[in-house]
């Protein structure tokens, strides 16, 4: 029994607990979410202080701008100046509590402080104190009343009331009259707050003693210092007539669609007079109506049916009072009040006001804040609740907040290469029937991050360029594209080092480092440099720089700048070269061999070779692929000793180029006798032909300066022998030259390797070579004797 006890007990005491932490966290939110208010005096001067935002909020000095602080007021209407780095809230503009907000009170301002990082709402009010800057203003300045002279005592007669923009004690308080006998004022209120004056007789009237009253109706406000209006009452005193126009309701009360045509029949009044005549007839007119209600309404003054002839707005007025007059033909009146209820239909769409936008976001962000943005509606119940909504497909979406505040964030990390620019439509919903919508657009640009290299369009580039080209010559380009934008995708190009340090890269090619042309520095030779490879790099300008790379080989096309160089017969000795054929050689006998490189490269190293001139043509003939001179036919005793053959050694390239070589032929019965002809023969030859002429006189030069040279060697090496004993002979050990021999092998002029052995014969005679027969030594033919 004791242990179910404390068992109650202690349930009892967790439940009190509960109650209290929910009282104490209900007591905390509200706290949390009570609004601050302020107020000022209304006409008070621009840049006055209403509060210090920083203080209230608990934040120091310049957190207001690093929290990006922002003043929202509803309809953007900007009242308020927020300096973020004191944190005073300052009047923009002088406030004006008639125009705000009319005859409302209080007049109460609502703002919000918006702290963007992190989000944050603050409710704040401003009651807008009125002053007493408005005197009382009547309708109408002057005021004609007709009264019967049998009106008792004691009646009253409402009279057009004055108007005060003003609100609370400063608006009109009472009417006063001058001081008259007959009639004093009593000051009275509508429904509406409104005051009017009734006018009260105090004693009979007499028209044949005073037919007419001249009153001054002053109304009072209740300010400090007063302000007054004044009109002027004019009182006819009239002939007895007994009964005034009575209406069937003594107040009318309707309602109206706002959206309702022009023309339409808003109600019909009615009153009737029991006189007859024209005291009977009776005629309706708006009592002391407003310039509003005149330019709303219409009063038919036979029927009096009250026609609309403008159309309504529940949002800017839902109330109409209209007071109706109806008169007789005698002057009396009747009066009746018609009170319009406007009833609002779902005509205002929604509206939305963009608070923030943040644009661009840099791509690959985490959840950004995109925009800050509230919704309204003018209608009232259902007409003025809202939803709001983008497009599924989009990579944000919409969180609601505080008082119709709503936030645009991203949903996903955006990628500025996939799309750079989002077009989002905010679309804004009432719940009345019909539906109204709105639809804000919303641009959002995606900023570049340098998250792509740049891409060469190929990996490895293949460029041809010809020999002997013109230095700074353009021979290709490399290109690169950078998905990424700005600087991020500017590119610039350079060359890396070349993988052979023996490449001498840097004056060999340049490349431009803004659009990736190469060119070539210097003249190529195909000779000495057929191909080179070097690496171009692409970095783009961002931070920090991505790059790529890629391979370049340059070919050198091959030109025909090379003519065919003849290797033997050598070009360059000092005595032309010789070749002796003997008169018993058959036909096909090989004279020698005409040996030519050309230093370029396919077709235009092919070489060709032909016979160009010969002293007697048809003796001789060149073979055309291997540079081989031989004998064309059968020698005879009536051949010229001495031959000059000029052959041309051509290449294939396009232009073809040449080269020619001269071939000095000699023919001997044998290798022993002297090949040097008479100078007799020697001149009619030259006389004969004149190119004989001067191959005779070149030969003859080079073979002076041949023998000039021999003849020194001889006699250094003979020791001055006697020139007696030795001329006309070279027999014995003297006169041989030992070790001397014309060595003719490895120029390819004949298919053997032959050596002479030359002696040197004097006498008063011509000097002139002595041929001897070959001898075989060691491999090497010799002549002897």
């Amino acid at each position: 029994m004791a242990e179910s006890t404390m068992e109650a007990r202690g349930e009892r005491f967790l439940r009190q607990r509960q109650v209290l932490f929910l009282f104490v966290f209900l007591g905390g939110s509200l706290a949390g979410s009570e609004s601050r208010r302020y107020s000022v005096v209304e006409e008070t001067e621009r840049g006055f202080l209403i509060a210090n935002i920083a203080n209230d909020l608990g934040l120091g000095e310049g957190e207001l701008a690093v929290r990006g602080a922002q003043v929202v007021s509803k309809g953007n209407k900007q009242h308020f100046q927020l300096n973020h780095q004191t944190g005073d809230l300052h009047l923009r503009e002088k406030l004006d509590r008639e125009e705000l907000c009319g005859p409302t009170e209080p007049c109460i301002l609502h703002f919000q402080i918006l702290l963007q990082n992190p989000l944050q709402f603050i409710t704040n009010e401003l009651h807008v104190i009125d002053v007493n800057d408005h005197s009382p203003v009547f309708f109408e300045n002057e005021m004609q009343l007709k009264l019967l002279e049998n009106t008792p005592p004691g009646t009253m007669i409402p009279l057009g009331n004055a108007e005060d923009l003003d609100v609370g004690r400063n608006s009109l308080q009472n009417y006063t009259i001058t001081p008259n006998s007959h009639f004093h004022v009593l000051t009275r209120s509508r429904r509406d707050g409104r005051k009017y004056p009734q006018l009260v007789l105090d004693k009979s009237l007499d028209r044949e003693e005073q037919p007419e009253f001249i009153l001054t109706l002053t109304a009072l406000d209740g300010g400090s210092p007063h302000r007054s209006g004044i009109a002027k009452i004019h009182i006819l005193v009239l002939d007895i007539n007994d009964n005034a126009p009575e209406f069937t309701q003594t107040l009318y009360e309707v309602q109206i669609l706002e959206n309702s045509p022009l023309n339409s029949v808003v109600v019909t009044v009615s009153a009737t007079d029991l006189d007859t005549g024209n005291f009977g007839t009776v005629s309706y007119a708006f009592f002391h109506a407003s310039e509003e209600i005149r330019k709303t309404f219409q009063l038919n003054p036979i029927t009096g049916d009250i026609q609309l002839v403008k159309y309504l707005n529940f949002e800017e007025m839902n109330t109409y009072e209209l007071d109706i007059e109806a008169k007789d033909g005698g002057g009396l009146s009747g009066k009746t009040t018609v009170i319009v209820q406007v009833v609002d239909v779902n005509d205002n769409p929604p509206e939305l006001t963009l608070s923030s936008i943040t644009s661009p976001i840099p791509e690959n962000s985490p959840e950004t804040v995109v925009a800050v943005f509230s919704v309204s509606d003018l209608d009232s119940g259902e007409n003025g609740r809202i939803m709001c909504s983008i497009e599924d497909s989009l990579p944000f979406i919409l969180k609601p907040s505080v008082e119709n505040f709503y936030t645009l964030l991203t949903n996903t990390p955006l990628d500025r290469e996939t799309k750079s620019e989002y077009n989002i439509t905010i679309t804004v919903t009432d719940l009345g029937t019909p539906r109204l919508k709105t639809q804000h657009n919303i641009t959002v640009t995606v900023s570049d991050v340098n998250d792509n290299a740049p891409a060469f369009s190929q990996t490895t580039y293949t460029l041809r360029v010809r020999e002997n080209n013109s230095p700074a010559l353009h021979i290709g380009s490399v290109s690169a594209t950078d998905r990424d934008s700005g600087a991020n995708a500017q590119v610039t190009y350079s060359l890396l080092p070349p993988a052979d340090p023996q490449l001498p890269l840097a004056s060999l090619v340049s490349i431009n480092a803004d659009n990736g042309q190469l060119f070539a520095l210097r003249s190529l030779d195909y000779e000495a440099l057929q191909a080179f490879e070097f690496g171009v790099r692409a970095a783009d300008r961002g931070s920090p720089a991505l790059s790529s790379q890629a391979r370049v080989r340059v070919l050198v096309l091959d030109d025909n700048d090379n003519a065919p160089f003849v290797l033997y017969p050598p070009q360059n000795g000092s005595a032309p070269c010789t070749e002796l054929v003997p008169r018993a050689a058959e036909a096909g006998y090989l004279v020698t061999k005409v040996v030519a490189v050309d230093g370029d490269s396919g077709q235009n190293a092919w070489l060709s070779y032909q016979l160009l001139k010969a002293t007697e043509p048809g003796l001789f003939g060149v073979w055309a692929h291997n540079g081989e001179v031989r004998t064309a036919r059968l020698l005879s005793e009536r051949d010229a000793v001495k031959h000059r053959l000029v052959v041309l050694v051509k290449d294939n390239g396009e232009p073809p180029r040449s080269a020619s070589v001269t071939l000095h032929v000699l023919l001997v019965d044998g290798f022993s006798q002297p090949y040097l002809p008479l100078p007799e023969v020697a001149a009619a030859e030259a006389r004969a032909d004149p190119l004989t002429v001067y191959l005779v006189v070149a030969l003859a030069s080079v073979s002076s300066l041949f023998l000039f040279s021999v003849l020194v060697f001889v006699a250094v090496r003979l020791c001055r022998r006697s020139r007696a004993a030795s001329a006309g002979r070279c027999s014995g050990p003297e006169g041989h030259f030992p070790g001397h021999l014309v060595d003719v092998s490895g120029a390819g002029t004949l298919s053997q390797s032959y050596q002479y052995e030359v002696c040197l014969t004097g006498g008063f005679g011509t000097n002139e070579f002595k041929f001897l027969k070959p001898i075989i030594t060691n491999g090497l033919v010799q002549d002897t004797e």
